[in-house]
């Protein structure tokens, strides 16, 4: 295994380590004696993870690493990531987390997408997926949004109004993207005949 798809499976490995500090600093909260010890290892862990992104990209353009495993394992690592923000800091008791309709956005998108994806492999045996600028700019919204619950130390009692303003900034185009996918995939459909009825149908 290359050192690129090391570091790649290190971040995997790094999720659950990331939930269990944003879940333990949740209950420190709750049970009154909030552990800032905890805050700071979700960070941290964070961190390391979305840096690891770009070193494994690096390592692997610039020594020749690049193999099918990285290449299939990266994407996974970033979205189970970003998803792991998204949904732990919406269901647990942070001071300013995110709220729990945005998760079930984000998941319900990722979903959509998913599934299209299957189906259309399934009926057509090839998917045609380019990448959206409107995506593009939800991942790095999405993104942002947990970046700043993360490093957001100062917000006690509620959100910051630039808070609330980014998490519907981010929800807008997680919709967007969304709908687009959605109409992308039709289209193919319908472009390979899978949406009329079969011809020789009774």
């Amino acid at each position: 295994m290359t050192l690129a798809n090391k570091i790649t499976v290190t971040r995997l490995f790094l999720i659950p380590v990331f939930i269990l500090f944003v879940a333990y600093y949740s209950k420190s909260i709750e049970e009154g004696r909030e552990d800032l010890t905890f805050r700071f290892g979700a960070l941290i862990v964070f961190a390391l993870a979305a840096i690891g992104d770009a070193l494994d990209g690096f390592i692997a353009r610039r020594f020749n690493q690049s193999t099918k495993l990285g290449r299939t394992l990266d994407p996974v690592a970033d979205k189970l990531l970003l998803l792991s923000g998204v949904v732990s800091l919406s269901v647990t008791n942070w001071h300013a987390g995110l709220p729990i309709w945005f998760a079930v956005l984000v998941i319900a998108r990722d979903v959509l997408i998913i599934v299209g994806v299957i189906v259309i492999h399934y009926t057509a045996g090839r998917v045609q997926m380019r990448p959206l600028l409107t995506s593009k700019i939800c991942t790095f919204l999405q993104l942002s949004c947990v970046c700043w619950v993360l490093v957001d130390f100062w917000s006690l009692e509620s959100r910051a109004l630039p808070l609330d303003i980014l998490i519907y900034l981010a929800a807008a185009f997680t919709f967007i993207s969304g709908y687009q996918y959605a109409v992308e995939g039709i289209r193919q459909l319908k472009a390979l005949g899978h949406t009329t009825p079969d011809a020789d149908a009774s």
